[in-house]
């Protein structure tokens, strides 16, 4: 785990990526020339199935078949927003047995490359940086916090929007969260043509699921005490 600190704004790409092995619902298991949807992960994440290891390390202590597999995720928005896929995480190595999704034991698997690809490109994350990467603290909880949020508390969506930077255009047609990790939350502001993400950093990062709550409200606070000229925001 790297120290923390209040200067970090953002996950790095590692942390998205444990963030999403550890949130994920679901994955695609590509081996043996066949692939498999595993869903039900019983809330353990992939990382609850399958081992990660250094090469040097071999599969299995060296013994036995190297099965060539690959792991697919998709990071998907919780909320109705256009064009939902946030990232794709790709994890290749290889197997010392076939791949069985309920088995009592975790299977072990001898990293290749973990490969994200989102709005930013493509980055690859080595085994190192994967175990230096933090899990977020509310990444299990986001999805259930940003649709309670347009849910029940739609109205505190335009009261955000006081705090953007620029001003949204006044031909936006609608803004939702797109997502929120321990650093802030994110805003989609769509037009009539296209659509564009803003960030709203939270006072200080978020250690405990606990504090997410606290966190919005403090961004809340925030915009009742800001002006707006744009007339079409709250």
């Amino acid at each position: 785990m790297r120290p923390f600190s209040t200067h970090v704004t953002q996950p790095t790409p590692a942390d998205r990526v444990r963030s999403i092995l550890a949130s994920a619902h679901s994955m695609t298991v590509v081996t043996d020339g066949h692939r498999r949807e595993v869903h039900l992960l019983d809330g353990t994440g992939p990382m609850g199935h399958i081992h990660l290891h250094d090469p040097s390390e071999g599969v299995h202590g060296g013994q036995g078949a190297r099965i060539p597999v690959r792991l697919e995720l998709t990071d998907i928005a919780p909320t109705a927003v256009r064009e939902r896929l946030r990232a794709r995480v790709t994890l290749t190595g290889l197997l010392g047995a076939g791949y069985t999704h309920d088995a009592a034991e975790s299977t072990c698997m001898e990293f290749g490359q973990a490969l994200l690809e989102d709005a930013d490109g493509r980055t690859y994350i080595t085994l190192d940086e994967l175990h230096a990467a933090d899990v977020d603290p509310i990444a299990t909880g986001e999805a259930g916090m940003l649709t309670h949020l347009v849910d029940s508390h739609s109205e505190l969506v335009p009261l955000l929007l006081r705090l953007v930077r620029p001003r949204p255009h006044r031909r936006m047609v609608r803004a939702l969260p797109v997502a929120m990790d321990r650093y802030g939350i994110t805003l989609r502001l769509e037009y009539p043509v296209g659509h564009r993400d803003v960030r709203l950093p939270f006072p200080t990062p978020v250690t405990g699921m606990d504090e997410a709550g606290p966190r919005i409200h403090a961004l809340l606070s925030a915009a009742r005490r800001s002006s707006h000229p744009n007339s079409l925001l709250t």
